[in-house]
């Protein structure tokens, strides 16, 4: 397939991607663990709440934590054993309940019953039962985006992974291809046949090729550019189609899914497994042995780096995530959740440790943002308490994708003065 026509939006930035550090290691199944500490609250929406208690015995596929509603998501055992705790614990998302599990290493696992493969209906409701949510890095739940309100002629697939060093989604396109194909099979048959569209990055052209071969997938090739895989401007690269400020991609006609998604959809359906395991990466030049991870959910991040290698003396910061969305840890202890993508360990040469300066008005934090946004309006009317202000100039609308602090010569945080701008403004309306 030719890739010499390549689709974009307006705005972002090409950021050197890094990814050559893990993007030819095969996907490796990391070995479990002596215990799993499995969060409640891994979704967008209400926690999940326990259904087993201290000293009941589990197994690996079983339901451990009930979705409390629409928006919600079950939660599964990642193994089979004990459960020894469940308590409060605080991590780099807040605090949340946690269930903690003993592994016995059996890997007894349950299995969810079998349904109609080319029933729509019993598809949309396996995705809901399985816990499925957006494995994007949002943990939208997925069965709330396969039952729009709106009509729904197509389904984009998010292949881009703009986000540098990461390769968790590239690997999956590439090992596990024909399993993906039948996932997009499976959203496209719970959308009453929506025509099914995946958009991959230029720098990707083995994907590209390998997915472009089945029919019924259309593959957009898309240039080069972060965000490129951010929802909205993924659906104009792709489609034409714009989605206007504070409506959903359903409004013209469209569902957006991550690759892992659609995995798991394949996992649910085809496999009957719920959702209790993905693929991260770990990579960054401040860990030993960078590679690409099938991992349990409620994995501790420090047995995670350990069987990576560990640290190198250099490593200077860590992140769960990307670079741009990711989140900084201030230690190593947490625990791996659905939507983890990947844990980047970077050393001094990686790190900008450079202390912000003055804004200069050069303008290109407006130049490059992918929203049309001006944050350097939002910063300075952030700085002087006038977020109603702030947010004219578009705080609401921003979805914090990091361009404008990329590319500002002054090093000013500007997604954290956007980010505090929310939550003023959240109080100031509750």
């Amino acid at each position: 397939m030719s890739i010499s026509i390549k689709r974009t939006f307006k705005g972002g930035f090409h950021i050197p991607d890094n990814k050559a550090l893990s993007s030819e290691k095969l996907i490796e199944t990391m070995p479990p663990v002596k215990q799993v500490y499995i969060s409640l609250s891994q979704h967008i929406g209400k926690s999940a709440k326990a259904v087993v208690e201290v000293g009941d015995l589990v197994k690996k596929g079983q339901l451990i934590g009930e979705e409390t509603g629409f928006v919600s998501a079950n939660i599964y055992s990642s193994v089979s054993g004990k459960v020894v705790d469940i308590k409060e614990i605080k991590t780099h998302v807040g605090t949340a309940t946690y269930i903690i599990i003993e592994n016995d290493f059996s890997e007894d696992e349950i299995f969810l019953k079998d349904i109609d493969e080319s029933d729509g209906n019993q598809i949309a409701e396996r995705i809901r039962e399985a816990g499925l949510v957006g494995l994007g890095g949002a943990g939208f739940p997925t069965n709330v985006k396969i039952t729009p309100k709106d009509a729904v002629d197509t389904i984009v697939i998010n292949g881009a992974e703009c986000e540098p060093y990461l390769t968790c989604d590239y690997r999956v396109m590439i090992d596990y291809t024909d399993y993906l194909a039948k996932g997009f099979k499976f959203l496209s048959t719970a959308l009453k046949g929506a025509k099914v569209i995946v958009g991959i990055e230029e720098n990707k052209p083995l994907a590209i090729q390998k997915l472009g071969a089945f029919s019924g997938v259309e593959v957009v090739p898309l240039k080069k550019k972060y965000p490129q895989g951010s929802e909205k401007q993924l659906i104009y690269a792709c489609t034409g189609r714009k989605v206007a400020p504070g409506k959903l991609p359903s409004s013209v006609g469209v569902c957006v899914f991550n690759i892992q998604t659609a995995f798991q959809v394949y996992e649910a359906v085809a496999n009957n497994r719920a959702l209790f395991q993905r693929v991260i990466t770990v990579t960054g030049k401040g860990v030993k042995e960078p590679k690409n991870l099938l991992v349990k959910n409620g994995t501790p991040y420090e047995a995670i780096i350990e069987y990576c290698g560990g640290l190198t003396d250099g490593a200077r910061k860590i992140v769960v995530g990307g670079p741009m969305m990711g989140k900084a840890l201030t230690s190593l202890s947490g625990y791996a959740r659905k939507t983890d993508s990947g844990l980047l360990v970077l050393d001094v040469s990686e790190v900008n440790e450079l202390s912000p300066t003055a804004c200069i008005n050069c303008g290109r934090c407006a130049k490059n943002c992918p929203m049309n946004l001006m944050p350097m309006y939002i910063d300075l009317f952030t700085h002087t308490g006038d977020y109603e202000k702030a947010d004219l100039y578009g705080a609401s609308n921003c979805f914090e994708c990091g361009v404008c602090s990329f590319v500002c010569p002054a090093k000013r945080d500007l997604v954290g003065s956007i980010q505090l701008c929310k939550a003023k403004l959240r109080e100031l309306r509750s």
